[in-house]
């Protein structure tokens, strides 16, 4: 069987995107989301887009939901029996939902559930894949789920969602995207179609977050994070991610930091640890992610060399810091925490596809290079 890309969800983007709701007639709607975006008003926006919808809300989604939040939401639900659910919120509600719906279904067993993706930041791509991340509390570990059933049928891309997301917030979910996009270009999977996805996603970014970090009110450069981050989530949905996602899940799950800083934080790293001593074919990949933000070298290595130093300066003037130390983090627990870290990193299934085979010493160095 030769390669494969899937063009499922639909999308629908841009200022006017949401009124695609109003399709939606006689339906029961399930919402999923948070209670933020409940008492913020943002679920009553989606709701009159669709008057002769019955709608019933769970807003109960916290921050890397977990096995009990999909039970708590699935049982709100079940008397409910709902046609379409919609996930309303960042990534955790996106994976909620997807979880909720998949769990629903297994309930009713003849009974298939539309799935509608609403993101409320741009940086998960959750919108459109085919992954869930589910945490493990009591042991302080996040699973990245895949399933073809986790995939949206659609997704609506409102940029007016996203308007109020805290600039702190936008620039760790927009470096979340920017990691995405580069990963996918060098991981083992990459393919014609999803470079294709993932360049464009670069561009938009490079261009874009900054934009986004000076003014918060900037639809159109909202806008265009927004696609970003789809872009981003479609290319990595076929091609794979790589160390920094499996680096990342573990860190971040077992420290409790935001996924796009610690991602932010140990992209630089990684692209330093996996051009060394790499093939020609990875070397060229980096070259043309530092082409597309614009370092222009006659050297692929010091393209790469620049094209790290200009993510630590992106970094810098979002105030992400460059090491755990810096960000405050408890050093004395990451120390317990090394080879239970370093065995999480191994067995992460975004390691699989990154474009250097990993050993538990270059982890366990790796590790001491982010603390710092």
């Amino acid at each position: 069987m030769g390669s494969y890309f899937f063009s499922c969800p639909k999308i629908y983007f841009g200022e006017d995107s949401i009124t695609s709701l109003s399709t939606l007639k006689n339906k029961k709607v399930g919402i999923v989301t948070d209670d933020f975006m409940v008492t913020s008003g943002k679920t009553q926006y989606l709701v009159n887009f669709m008057p002769q919808a019955s709608v019933c809300i769970f807003g109960e989604v916290k921050p890397d939901p977990d096995v009990d939040i999909l039970q708590a939401g699935a049982s709100r639900f079940k008397p409910f029996k709902p046609d379409v659910i919609i996930a309303l919120g960042g990534g955790s509600s996106l994976d909620a939902a997807k979880g909720i719906k998949v769990t629903l279904e297994d309930y009713y067993q003849d009974h298939t559930i539309e799935l509608i993706a609403i993101p409320t930041t741009s940086g998960s791509g959750s919108e459109v894949t085919s992954y869930a991340i589910i945490s493990d509390p009591k042991n302080g570990r996040k699973y990245p789920l895949i399933a073809a059933e986790l995939v949206p049928d659609s997704a609506i891309l409102d940029p007016y969602l996203v308007l109020t997301v805290p600039r702190q917030v936008a620039v760790d979910t927009g470096m979340d995207v920017l990691t995405h996009a580069i990963e996918a270009i060098v991981s083992k999977g990459a393919n014609d179609f999803s470079d294709a996805l993932a360049e464009k996603a670069i561009a938009l970014t490079w261009q874009n977050l900054p934009r986004v970090f000076n003014d918060e009110k900037d639809i159109q450069a909202r806008t265009r994070m927004h696609n970003a981050s789809c872009m981003a989530g479609m290319a990595f949905n076929s091609a794979g991610l790589g160390l920094v996602h499996g680096m990342a899940h573990a860190i971040g799950g077992m420290l409790h930091i935001p996924h796009g800083k610690i991602n932010a934080m140990l992209l630089p790293l990684l692209i330093e640890f996996n051009s060394e001593n790499a093939a020609e074919h990875t070397i060229n990949r980096y070259a043309q992610c530092a082409n597309i933000v614009g370092i222009k070298q006659d050297c692929p290595r010091q393209s790469i060399k620049q094209l790290a130093a200009s993510i630590r300066k992106l970094n810098a003037f979002f105030g992400i810091p460059s090491t755990l130390k810096t960000l405050g983090t408890d050093i004395t627990a990451l120390e317990k925490l090394r080879q239970p870290l370093i065995n999480a990193v191994l067995a992460d299934g975004c390691t699989g596809s990154n474009p250097r085979r990993p050993t538990e010493q270059d982890i366990d160095k790796l590790i001491t290079l982010i603390a710092g």
